[in-house]
């Protein structure tokens, strides 16, 4: 049996629709996660930096 839920289009407009529909959707969080790992990264490479830093004035 199968389900309606999904149905499987071969049309690539439809998909390309389909897909803005979801992006625009998860937009904020989309952001956010990015944001976040940004300011990850700047704080592991401040860390690095800081700890090069003081093993060069040992």
């Amino acid at each position: 049996m199968q389900s309606s839920r999904h149905p499987h289009t071969t049309d690539p407009a439809g998909r390309i629709h389909r897909t803005a529909k979801w992006l625009a959707r998860r937009r904020t969080a989309l952001l956010f996660s990015a944001l976040r790992g940004a300011a990850y990264a700047t704080g592991a490479g401040a860390v690095g930096l800081a700890f090069w830093w003081v093993q060069q004035q040992l």
